[in-house]
């Protein structure tokens, strides 16, 4: 099964330690250098799937200055998917380089 760069992106938020929305958010844009700019209905969205699929669990809820943060964590699930993912992605990428080598080897361009 292959995921959306919003979904690949938010487990990859994850890795290191658990996050709330907005914090998830920040990391998706730091990660994609400013690309991927996450709204909150989409990030919900891509969290909601994420937990029906059980690739993210909610790890904790705290109350910060009268708003509740929810924050997720990535399961073991969700880092076995990413990684098979991320070796997906890879294995493309590799071709595509590859298929381009020969095309400028060749001089066709």
């Amino acid at each position: 099964m292959t995921m959306t760069e919003p979904a690949f992106l938010v487990l990859t938020a994850l890795v290191d330690e658990p996050r709330h929305g907005y914090g998830i958010a920040q990391e998706v844009e730091r990660l994609s250098e400013g690309r991927v700019q996450l709204k909150i209905g989409t990030l919900y969205g891509v969290l909601d799937r994420l937990a029906a699929d059980e690739l993210v669990a909610l790890d904790r809820e705290e109350v910060r200055q009268g708003r509740l943060r929810r924050y997720y964590r990535l399961t073991d699930e969700g880092a076995l998917a990413l990684q098979e993912e991320a070796a997906r992605l890879a294995a493309n990428a590799r071709r595509a380089s590859e298929r381009l080598r020969a095309r400028y080897a060749g001089g066709t361009a």
